[in-house]
């Protein structure tokens, strides 16, 4: 079925690319797009995995061709120099396409490499995605990182990968089918997986990545894998990392925040990319106190619940945690129980009061379009972001991705506007509105971003607040003039959807 033939272990490379798209396209985020703030998310799962093959003893190569700006071109020939027998190629919902196209091109330039794509995307349609092309060999399924260690293995030493659990291959007949080597179940002791941070250290430029919830530059690394909650729209517990929460101890997240402090002399920050950062309040009560003890003196930001209570705020506050990035989402509590969202609008309010108190900044984070969405919902949410007044605030149209709730719902209902996956994107790659609901059309969706981002935005007070911010700190400065330089285009002219 497969010309699987051993290597001499100093001869089998694996190069993993997170693939050319778009310039600043920021394929690892829970919404892959260019993005209006100037957001570009680390490669992180790629590297998280390219540290595991690394740790079994594989030379390896890492591209991030939309952060370093490299061509088509450039990618193919450091990676004919590189000569791997592995091509693990990253992917997403609105660049798929690309991707498949971008596998044709490396395997024609290395015809005896065996390419495989991982990603989000591949883990819902995987079937779908090997039909894009003869060039991919194979998908993983789910988290990859040991899936790609045990095929990078086979592959070495020349047995046949469908003995390694994860992935849909070929079958190599004529009818074109399919062999599922069978789900790979989670992996349970995350503190055997290597550090991620080293792997950035190696490949990547830390000045490229830029998350407006964390000073600049900063350093991305996570804590736990999993979320326990079951948003109907929240995309990585529903393809890859499931429901169950599983987390690094303390101690191992501690070592590895020293390695950042000590290695990366750059850094500002550390963002925590958990799902729900403070899904433990307890967890992160110790976490901050291990901290402290160490001694480190950064800057951290993480994701959080609108749930957490003054206590842990203010443990954290004190261990250096400057921010957190928290989905409110709506106004409307009909909605908020509609997505299983699970808080409660006083719960936001009172989550507010007391990040204030404990001297936390919060970005909030507001959707429309969600089922029974309608004009009067809308304004509910838009008070509601002005009444919390967080930090900074984003307001999208929902987007939904295959495998989630919310994407088969709107499918069911009809409400889908295309699957023709390059339309979730407008052509100069921000996030494009590919839904609708039974009361709104997909153009009313935008408007009202446009205009509620606006309304917030440009309030005086608001205005005022953040000059004397940038006026109190350096770093606040820069961190603000950076997000502006794109974002004032955006927010004054709207769209271009």
């Amino acid at each position: 079925m497969y010309n699987i033939h051993p290597y001499r272990e100093k001869d089998f490379r694996v190069t993993f690319l997170n693939p050319p798209f778009l310039r600043g396209f920021s394929r690892s985020q829970r919404s892959p797009a260019v993005t209006k703030s100037a957001t570009l998310y680390y490669p992180m799962w790629l590297s998280y995995a390219a540290a595991v093959v690394v740790g079994e003893g594989f030379e390896i190569d890492l591209i991030d061709a939309p952060a370093d700006n490299i061509s088509i071109s450039g990618v193919i020939a450091r990676t004919k120099a590189f000569a791997p027998r592995l091509i693990v190629v990253d992917t997403s919902t609105p660049s798929i396409y690309n991707d498949a196209a971008m596998c044709a091109r490396v395997k024609e330039a290395l015809p005896d490499s065996f390419v495989v794509m991982v990603g989000t995307h591949v883990s819902a349609l995987a079937q779908q995605s090997l039909m894009l092309g003869m060039a991919v060999d194979a998908v993983v399924v789910g988290e990859y990182d040991y899936t790609l260690r045990e095929l990078a293995t086979a592959l070495r030493q020349g047995t046949s990968p469908v003995e390694v659990r994860g992935l849909v291959l070929r079958d190599g007949g004529q009818d074109g089918g399919f062999i599922d080597t069978g789900k790979r179940p989670l992996i349970d002791n995350l503190d055997e997986l290597p550090f991620v941070s080293p792997i950035y250290r190696r490949f990547l430029n830390p000045y490229n990545y830029f998350n407006p919830n964390a000073l600049y530059p900063m350093i991305t690394i996570t804590t736990s894998r999993g979320c326990p909650f079951e948003c109907i729209f929240c995309l990585y517990p529903q393809t890859m990392m499931g429901h169950r929460v599983r987390t690094r101890g303390v101690d191992n997240v501690v070592a590895e925040m020293r390695y950042i402090v000590e290695d990366f002399p750059e850094a500002k920050a550390i963002f925590f990319e958990d799902d729900t950062f403070t899904v433990n309040a307890n967890r992160c009560k110790t976490l901050s106190e291990a901290i402290i003890k160490e001694g480190l003196r950064i800057s951290w930001s993480a994701n959080a619940r609108a749930d957490l209570n003054y206590d842990t705020m203010a443990a954290m506050k004190a261990a250096g945690c400057r921010a957190l990035c928290v989905g409110f989402e709506s106004g409307s509590q009909l909605l908020l129980d509609g997505m299983n969202k699970r808080v409660d609008i006083e719960d936001m309010h009172r989550f507010m009061r007391d990040a204030r108190r404990a001297g936390i900044l919060v970005h909030g984070c507001f959707m429309v379009g969600l089922p029974a969405e309608t004009n009067a919902t809308m304004q509910e949410t838009l008070a509601l972001a002005k009444s919390l007044n967080p930090d900074t605030v984003q307001f999208y149209p929902v987007m939904v991705y295959p495998a989630t709730v919310a994407y088969n719902w709107y499918k069911r209902e009809g409400l889908l506007r295309s699957e023709d996956f390059s339309a979730w994107l407008t052509p100069s790659g921000l996030h494009n509105t590919v839904i609708r609901t039974h009361a709104l059309s997909s153009e009313q969706l935008v408007r009202f971003c446009d205009h509620a981002r606006r309304q917030f935005y440009l309030r005086p007070r608001y205005i005022a607040y953040k000059l004397w911010q940038s006026l109190g700190s350096a770093h606040e400065l820069r961190r603000n003039l950076k997000s502006a330089k794109t974002f004032i285009k955006y927010l004054l002219r709207g769209s271009d959807v």
